[in-house]
């Protein structure tokens, strides 16, 4: 027996998910505080904390407070209309896709039984009746709409929020670092708190929904269910791909004329380009993520669940049980909440050093705490013993196996975000090395920066390997499941330390922009410095979910497709194998290409105005921010189709020409090199952004060697970094995405697949 009863599960897990979102706007409440309308300084000396004691330090300095909160509030506006305008442009191309698509999604699970409404036998229990397949076919079609439609509001609001909070962030960095270091860590938690609960609110409402006409009936009820995690990752490839083009783009075109030609500092407001590049963070890292994080976690559960409903579980009915998945994220929500307590309440910030450690202790101290949630968790929620589908056999695992099974993943997350840490931060020798090759020029800072991404690649490997290991041998493909959803389990901090980021990042943005002293630039560099290097745990966390969720989406798709085993010497799989690797290198090509030809377009626009403009360089006429804004949305949405239609294509077409057993080598092919070049990718780009960082801030006597800005070593950084570019924010996080949406893909086409695939080997 477990000592949850169903209906206290019914309770807990909307109730969590209700916490985190009121949670969330309470944060954005207290972001909201901060007022971007100039107001008479009130002098109420008394005594109190907030009061102007710690006196601004533009009032010391005798400029003029009232310009520049203006200058700051018109900055935000333009950069909140152009990522709303690109936003809503991609997301009617997006919806057109999305209705196809659901149709496609309709008719081809329809057709597996002729559209009968007859009840079938069921899958795994041919002696129960099930309902009909067209049932299923309604159901995954309209939770691959509600995926769809999850995913894109996490994105949308990720984005509303991180472009409210940047000119906040640089406004209270006139206060000291650690107080806009609160208000953009704020931010950043609103977003990841309403994505956390918004994705196990929708996924939980739906189960609830479907169960009305499933009833008893659970194995076609999760099966359908897979819809869900379809839909999310659908839109999160989209996001991901025409954001990332957006925002390289924007960067790459901005620093290479900018920087590099024109010698002046990076977001220059006489830069035509950049408030594109400012845009392009938010669309780019905020949207893109967020969409990216949610399907990882909408895809584990629904693995999960798929594997759990023909296990005793679903065999039984035990609903708790089931629902350990969910149980598994509701209390990830609360430790999260805590967590994020530590940065913004508990301890202060006062220096700018300690601004990465902070950030650093809130994955700690939330590993740390879910460790003990989760002992909670499995032990309420789970009976003792129990048994697990294992390919056409049921194997008895015990409570604490699983257990171990999450904390496998909770703890492997924290070692890749750690590894990735350690090789994309400044303060290690990694970084410093690259920085260093820079005296000879930018072919060995290019060889360096290279070698350290493949070098990155190898620990993290060794934690997904073993991860994998322990969990399968003591689960099987349930405890693979699990484990990716305890990697993501703490996804509301990851969130917030991601987010964290981009908006530190357009904070220095803007006070460049607003001509702010060049003592606040420095705190906004020092933040946006800690917030490159979280932004690569982030995406090393993403990767390495990824790995585990389309592992854990290929078992049920082989289960599922009825492949007992997948053999590699046959020559149907090999062929498989060997083209599904190739995949990852066919989809970094075209995204890579898509980058480098939008910043070519966009290179020649900035250099024309430059030319042609009299005035922009002496600061006396305005560039035209808006031909660059066009130039990048247009070339993101006609980019971004042919790389998605690659990844959405291939288990469509592979799967009807040559059935399941290649498909199954084509995902595990794809999965193979998929890991690898996203890691490195991410790693190499993370890196030469931060060795450029080390020798523009010139912190220790060896950067003070290399610099200053605009020295023929900072020159080699600078083409290093934009080299770097497409690879950390378009190619490699996008990467990801296609491991796991092939699998999903898979599973959710699977019936039909099975019954009409393979058409070439029949002939």
């Amino acid at each position: 027996m477990v000592l949850l009863s169903d209906l206290a599960t019914q309770i807990v897990i909307p109730v969590c998910a209700v916490v985190g979102i009121v949670f969330s706007l309470v944060q954005w409440v207290l972001v909201s505080r901060v007022k971007l309308s100039p107001e008479a300084p009130a002098h109420n000396n008394n005594g109190n904390k907030n009061g102007y004691n710690d006196c601004l330090i533009e009032e010391e300095e005798g400029l003029n407070d009232h310009n520049v909160v203006i200058k700051c509030a018109e900055i935000q506006n333009a950069i909140s209309e152009g990522a709303t305008s690109f936003l809503f442009t991609e997301y009617q191309y997006v919806g057109v896709f999305m209705v196809a698509f659901a149709i496609l999604i309709f008719l081809f699970l329809g057709s597996v039984e002729g559209f009968s409404t007859k009840p079938q036998a069921c899958t795994y229990n041919p002696e129960q009746l099930c309902k009909p397949r067209l049932a299923t076919a309604v159901f995954s079609t309209v939770a691959f709409l509600l995926g769809a439609i999850t995913s894109v509001l996490s994105g949308f609001l990720g984005m509303k929020i991180a472009t409210y909070a940047n000119a906040r962030t640089t406004l209270e960095a006139r206060k000291g670092v650690g107080k806009a270091f609160i208000v953009a860590f704020r931010s950043g938690a609103v977003m990841g708190f309403l994505l956390a609960a918004n994705g196990l609110l929708v996924l939980y409402i739906a189960i609830n929904l479907f169960k009305l006409y499933y009833g008893d009936d659970w194995e076609g009820l999760f099966e359908a269910i897979t819809g869900y995690g379809l839909g999310g990752s659908s839109m999160a490839l989209f996001g991901r791909v025409g954001g990332g083009i957006y925002t390289k783009a924007a960067d790459v075109g901005a620093d290479l004329v900018g920087k590099v030609e024109r010698n002046i500092p990076e977001d220059d407001p006489r830069n035509p380009a950049v408030i594109a590049d400012n845009v392009g963070d938010n669309v780019g890292d905020i949207a893109g993520m967020g969409s990216d994080l949610f399907g990882s976690y909408a895809e584990s559960s629904c693995a999960a669940l798929v594997v759990a409903s023909i296990s005793s579980f679903g065999i039984n009915h035990e609903f708790t049980s089931m629902c350990y998945p969910l149980l598994v994220s509701s209390m990830g929500i609360l430790v999260c909440l805590i967590t994020t307590l530590f940065a913004t309440d508990f301890f202060e910030i006062k220096a700018v050093k300690e601004i990465e450690p902070a950030l650093k202790k809130q994955l700690i101290i939330s590993t740390v705490i879910m460790t003990v949630g989760v002992a909670i968790v499995s032990w309420v929620a789970l009976p003792s013993s129990f048994t697990i589908f294992n390919f056409g056999t049921q194997k008895v695992v015990k409570n604490w196996q699983l257990f171990l099974c999450v904390c496998v993943g909770l703890w492997a997350g924290l070692i890749i975000g750690f590894v990735t840490e350690y090789y994309t931060s400044n303060t290690y020798s990694p970084v410093q090395d690259v920085a260093d090759s820079c005296r000879t020029g930018a072919a060995t800072n290019v060889i360096f920066g290279l070698a350290l991404g493949y070098k990155s690649v190898i620990i993290p490997i060794f934690a997904i390997a073993v991860s994998i290991y322990v969990s399968f041998s003591f689960a099987a493909m349930y405890g693979i499941a699990v484990a990716a959803l305890g990697m993501l389990s703490t996804i509301a901090t990851g969130l917030a330390i991601d987010a964290y980021g981009p908006i530190s990042d357009n904070a220095g943005g803007i006070a460049e922009m607003a001509g702010m002293s060049h003592r606040i630039r420095e705190r906004t560099d020092a933040l946006d410095a800690a917030g490159n290097t979280t932004a690569a745990i982030g995406k090393g966390f993403a990767i390495g979910s990824a790995a585990l969720v389309s592992l854990a989406l290929f078992g049920a798709f082989v289960s599922r497709a009825g492949i007992s085993s997948v053999d590699v010497l046959s020559p149907k799989v090999f062929i498989g194998l060997i083209v599904g690797a190739m995949l990852p290198y066919w989809f970094s090509a075209m995204t890579m290409k898509s980058v480098g030809s939008a910043a070519l377009k966009m290179v020649e626009e900035v250099r024309r105005q430059f030319n042609t403009i009299p005035g922009l360089m002496e600061g006396t006429a305005k560039p035209d921010y808006a031909t660059c804004v066009k130039i990048s949305t247009d070339a993101s949405i006609k980019e971004m189709i042919p790389p998605g239609a690659l990844v959405m294509l291939t288990p469509l077409i592979v799967g009807i020409f040559f059935g399941t057993e290649t498909l199954s080598g084509v995902l595990a092919g794809a999965l193979v090199s998929g890991v690898q070049i996203a890691i490195s990718a991410s790693n190499t780009g993370g890196a030469w952004d931060n060795a450029k960082k080390y020798i523009e801030a010139g912190a220790s006597e060896h950067a003070r060697s290399l610099g200053p800005k605009g020295s023929d070593p900072h020159k080699a950084a600078v083409i290093g970094d934009t080299i770097g570019d497409p690879l950390k924010d378009t190619s490699g996080p996008s990467l990801n995405i296609l491991i796991k949406l092939m699998a999903v893909e898979s599973l959710v086409f699977a019936p039909f697949f099975a019954t009409h695939g393979g058409l070439l080997f029949k002939i």
